[in-house]
């Protein structure tokens, strides 16, 4: 470890705080290897530091979950290669370090597209997630797709449906959800998806409740985001963005 990289390391330890690692703790974060360090000091860190590559890439070999997460923020999209994206996907293990690197990096990347598709039929739960979480960042930051580079998604999102795995299906009704509010036409298409997904695990179950861990599963992804993409809220939103 090279001596900037210690330094950031040192201050890190220092801004940290038992306190914020319980709190951490208390919302599935993995805090096995955390300082405490909220996200809003990590940013302003972040942000002192600017774009660096090859910073990103020590902080992430840290191990450390703040390093991570820094990482996530200075590193130079353009730089980041595939095989950079599988191997730290590999090495997630929290799901704010997985969220983060993929709504605030990997989704500003030319692989992003190829990578939310592969992902989403791993079976690793982390990678499984950081598919649909990729998903769902683009669907926020990509301005220049068009629908149907959505709809090809709505595909993936309801066979992803029935993984009853907390982690991952939390992931694909975000991914459903986000793809839902891009627009009209793209709301109409997810609540058509949610109506499939919901219509499958009623079959599976033979009935609107119970069933087995998937039918459940994918009967809760399906309510919920149809619960948002119906609501007035999204519909006014998306009337204002015609």
């Amino acid at each position: 470890m090279d001596q900037p990289v210690k330094s950031l390391m040192a201050e890190l330890r220092a801004m940290g705080s038992a306190r914020n690692r319980a709190g951490m703790a208390r919302y599935g974060i993995n805090v096995d290897n955390a300082y405490g360090v909220s996200l809003y000091e990590l940013r302003k860190v972040a942000r002192r530091l600017g774009t660096d590559h090859r910073l990103a890439l020590a902080l992430w070999a840290t191990g450390n979950h703040e390093a991570r997460l820094l990482a996530c923020f200075v590193d130079d999209p353009a730089r980041v290669t595939a095989a950079q994206m599988d191997a730290w996907a590999r090495d997630f293990d929290s799901w704010d370090v997985c969220d983060q690197a993929t709504t605030s990096l990997f989704d500003q990347t030319k692989h992003a597209w190829g990578k939310a598709a592969e992902w989403a039929a791993h079976e690793d739960e982390w990678v499984k997630r950081a598919g649909f979480s990729l998903m769902a960042g683009l669907a926020v930051h990509d301005k220049a797709a068009d629908d149907g580079a959505f709809l090809r998604l709505l595909p993936l999102i309801e066979r992803g449906a029935d993984d009853d795995r907390n982690f991952v299906k939390k992931a694909v009704n975000w991914a459903l959800r986000n793809i839902g509010k891009r627009n009209r036409p793209l709301n109409h298409a997810a609540i058509a998806c949610g109506e499939r997904i919901l219509a499958g695990a009623n079959r599976r179950a033979g009935g609107t409740r119970g069933g087995d861990a998937a039918a459940r599963s994918a009967r809760w992804v399906a309510t919920d985001a149809l619960r948002e993409l119906r609501s007035e809220k999204v519909r006014a939103r998306i009337a204002r963005d015609r």
